[in-house]
């Protein structure tokens, strides 16, 4: 009879040890556009599956950028940061599991005591002095009837991988702030150039002004405007110098390196736009992490509800121990010595003035905190593509209008000079042409620049950069960790 009765309530713990009180896990529906608005002409139809990754810097084609790249991985620290925070994720993780398992623990006591003479009830046949030695071990196992240790592994499982997703996201990020300040700087070395050139051209016609003016063909005003306009133009030249040694320390700082020994040399690179195939809306969500990593709060805070509900029911626990206990050593282990206990425990709170209740309230407000933030990273996922679409798109439409503006601009500083040179019209008509075909060559200058960091912000839109995961959370075959 005792034992069918055994058998039978192993049978309950069996069929109890199923249940959970986490709700059924449903992210929350986000509306998905069919497809991107302001992708403009030039947006290649390509699948999204041959979009740039893992080293998708190397679409620019520039060594320099390729090096500099690299180095993001194994010397920024911002990088090292989110990796400890990864680890320290997974170590969580191991901790929530091991509540799955049986504890068991060995403990070890042989001491020598003496009793006070005026001890109360003191016995005439009492020693005063007397050994002591036990050697036992125990052992405990929590039976999981609700749930609430699974639901706190699968919460700490999914908190690893949203912290894995944080990494990539993190290492995404300050990929293309890297690639970004790249561009900054190669348009600075292009505005240099351009402004060297300037200057050198300005000199010499503030030279030839001079010589005119000594002739007495020019006036002084011409001299003073010449001079102006190569002041000028050797102003804007240091200012541009200031700001592109600005852009080399940020770069510095990215990599890992002291701006007072990181210098990269001006040069003139034309840095080819690429084709970047987007895909389709509904594949964004995939290749987002920082998307990937807000769904997976979202199952954590899911799994919490779980936890929250099952400490409203007792906590069951198998326990044992035993061992040996005698006044001395040498006759320790023997029969007579061997002492054992074991049996089930249960744990109930009848009153605790409402803080289980208000611990399921925190646990069901941080899932719809959860949902809002899983939401609203979704709607600025979109929004991130389409403004550097809408970037592309028109900064592209700018600069075929600009390139015309330079070649008319250019056409009229050199007929002006030319007309000046014969008498024809005043300085201040060089001075005006000259000054117009600056600014609009500075502008295209300007605007090719931006096109670059546009991409780049378009790569970091769509995901690029983030590869599939090679490492596995424990217990769990979901990819979580970035290659």
């Amino acid at each position: 009879m005792a034992r069918r009765a055994l058998l039978s309530a192993l049978l309950v713990a069996t069929t109890l040890a199923g249940c959970s009180f986490a709700p059924a896990y449903h992210p929350p529906a986000t509306p998905t556009p069919v497809a991107f608005k302001e992708g403009g002409p030039w947006t290649q139809a390509t699948p999204a599956d041959r979009a740039a990754r893992g080293d998708w810097w190397t679409l620019y084609g520039d060594i320099t950028l390729d090096g500099l790249e690299r180095r993001i991985a194994t010397d920024n620290p911002t990088l090292a940061g989110a990796l400890g925070r990864y680890d320290e994720s997974r170590a969580y993780l191991a901790q929530a599991r091991a509540g799955l398992f049986p504890q068991i623990g060995l403990s070890t006591d042989v001491e020598r005591d003496r009793q006070s003479d005026n001890r109360p009830l003191r016995g005439a046949d009492q020693p005063a002095q007397y050994g002591a030695a036990t050697i036992g071990s125990s052992a405990s196992y929590e039976l999981d009837l609700w749930g609430r240790l699974r639901n706190s592994v699968a919460a700490g499982r999914a908190e690893a991988q949203a912290s894995a997703d944080d990494l990539a996201a993190m290492r995404l990020s300050l990929e293309g702030e890297l690639a970004a300040s790249y561009m900054t700087l190669r348009g600075y070395d292009q505005q240099m150039a351009l402004l060297s050139a300037t200057v050198d051209a300005y000199a010499k016609a503030d030279a030839l002004t001079e010589r005119r003016f000594k002739g007495g063909i020019a006036s002084g005003i011409d001299t003073g405007r010449s001079g102006t306009q190569l002041a000028e133009a050797q102003a804007q030249l240091a200012d541009v110098e200031a700001a592109r040694a600005l852009t080399e320390h940020a770069i510095a700082s990215l990599v890992g390196t002291p701006a007072s020994s990181f210098a990269i040399p001006a040069e003139v690179v034309r840095i080819v736009l690429p084709v970047i195939p987007t895909g389709l809306p509904s594949t964004l969500l995939e290749r987002r992490p920082d998307v990937a990593a807000a769904e997976r709060r979202m199952v954590a805070a899911n799994s919490e509800i779980g936890v929250a509900k099952a400490a409203f029911y007792p906590s069951i626990s198998l326990g044992g121990e035993g061992g040996f206990q005698d006044a001395g050593l040498p006759s320790l282990f023997t029969a007579p010595n061997i002492f054992w206990s074991i049996g089930p425990s249960a744990v109930l709170s009848l009153f605790d003035g409402g803080r289980k209740r208000a611990q399921l309230a925190v646990a069901r407000a941080a899932w719809t905190q959860a949902t809002a933030t899983y939401r609203g990273q979704v709607l600025q996922a979109f929004q991130d593509v389409e403004d550097n679409l809408a970037e592309l798109h028109h900064l592209g439409d700018e600069a075929q209008a600009e390139d015309r503006a330079v070649h008319q601009a250019t056409q009229t500083e050199t007929l002006s000079l030319n007309r000046y040179l014969k008498g024809a019209v005043t300085y201040l008509d060089v001075v005006t042409a000259q000054t117009t075909a600056l600014r609009t060559r500075r502008v295209a200058l300007d605007l090719e620049t931006r096109r670059l960091q546009a991409s780049v912000g378009l790569i970091r839109a769509i995901g690029g950069g983030w590869q599939t995961p090679s490492l596995l959370v424990a217990g769990d075959g979901r990819s979580a960790a970035p290659t």
